[in-house]
């Protein structure tokens, strides 16, 4: 440690070199934790809906929401099935069914059943203002920030515009994409006409009630008519709305793989050509009294300094960033939620270390091996 002084005069010696390797490092690990931040919003959505045990039942054979109309009496026969604790008739409406950064998704489910349904709390508003006008909407905290929305205001999206009554927070950050109206209200909005049928049920189980033997239970009701179902656990049927995304996201763990290659190929360039300018000073190290090892651990904790330098600015200008900005992509009308943790920066902060241990071992060897008469006599 008495010798850390010695090793940031060093490195600020070259402080353009230092400069842009540390940038270099936090920009590579800046990505890294943006892909990262999608695949963790990816697995907590799978993790929420699994735990929650409820089913979706969407028309069979159809994929975005605007093509699935259930006749929407469904709900009172799904209802009087063993097992089943709450069925919630939903409309969906999206303006965009492909893969879309700024999605936005309208559930309509019949008002006194939304809180049964959904667990959030509303940070402005009240329940009650949305209850009793059929015109109004609650709308998740990460849609308001996106859209700069607050109570009271009048939004509107293409032919459809609620009154907002309401802000709600939710601890599933998925869950802050929607924005919740009237079932009613939906289906008779402009254009659509739609009393009477729904896009989908939304099924509540009781605890210990296998979903697959039930969502077959409710498929083979249907299976004669009059519209026949496709029923999921919701964590299933999520996954598959999204559909190429899924796929998308997996390969880009490819991207954060090459972030973590590009820091490797910055620090080690740099540390190279740090003791490659320095081989007359290292040979002066070891006339002084400084062993190969000792030699080879400065070069090694200056590797390591630089890569974890830029790993800590790039990782916490991400989790700052992807924090504020509420960020998600949603395809389908189902929307993953960019989502920053402690497990992930912590994963880029050991990452970072573990680049920089890897960066800095060839040029280290050789420092620490330089030979003293051939180096000193170097000009």
């Amino acid at each position: 440690m008495k010798f850390v002084p010695y090793i940031f005069k060093t490195l600020w010696r070259h402080r353009s070199r230092t400069i842009l390797t540390v940038s270099g490092s936090a920009v590579a690990l800046f990505v890294f934790c943006f892909v990262g931040a999608v695949q963790e919003g990816m697995n907590d959505l799978q993790r929420r809906q699994a735990a929650k045990g409820s089913l979706v039942a969407f028309q069979a054979n159809k994929f975005c929401p605007a093509t699935s109309h259930l006749p929407q009496d469904y709900d009172q026969q799904i209802a009087r099935l063993d097992g089943v604790r709450e069925v919630v008739p939903v409309q969906v409406f999206t303006n965009n069914c492909r893969a879309s950064l700024d999605v936005v998704v309208f559930y309509g489910v019949p008002p006194l059943k939304l809180r049964k349904a959904r667990d959030f709390e509303l940070i402005s508003g009240n329940w009650k203002e949305f209850e009793q006008h059929q015109d109004a909407a609650v709308v998740g905290r990460a849609v308001a920030s996106r859209r700069a929305i607050k109570v009271g205001d009048k939004f509107s999206i293409g032919d459809l515009s609620v009154n907002v009554a309401g802000i709600y927070e939710s601890d599933d950050p998925a869950e802050e994409n929607y924005i919740y109206s009237h079932l009613e209200f939906l289906q008779r909005s402009k254009g659509m006409n739609l009393v009477g049928t729904v896009t989908q049920m939304e099924i509540l189980l009781h605890e210990g009630v296998d979903p697959v033997t039930k969502c077959r239970e409710i498929d083979d009701m249907y299976r004669a008519g009059p519209v026949e179902t496709d029923t999921r656990p919701k964590g299933v049927f999520q996954a598959r709305s999204l559909g190429d995304l899924t796929q998308l996201i997996g390969m880009a763990h490819y991207l954060g793989y090459a972030c973590v290659g590009l820091v490797l190929a910055l620090v080690a360039t740099t540390t190279v050509m740090s003791v490659e300018d320095r081989i007359k000073e290292h040979a002066v190290l070891q006339t002084i009294g400084f062993s190969g090892p000792r030699v080879f651990r400065l070069v090694m904790v200056e590797s390591i300094l630089l890569s974890v330098a830029g790993g800590t600015i790039g990782v916490g200008t991400a989790m700052l960033m992807l924090k504020l900005s509420s960020l998600s992509v949603g395809a389908e009308a189902v929307t993953i939620a960019f989502t920053p943790s402690f497990r992930l920066a912590v994963t880029g902060l050991v990452v970072s270390a573990v680049a920089g241990t890897l960066a800095g071992i060839a040029p280290a060897f050789h420092a620490a091996k330089t030979e003293i008469v051939p180096a000193l006599r170097q000009a």
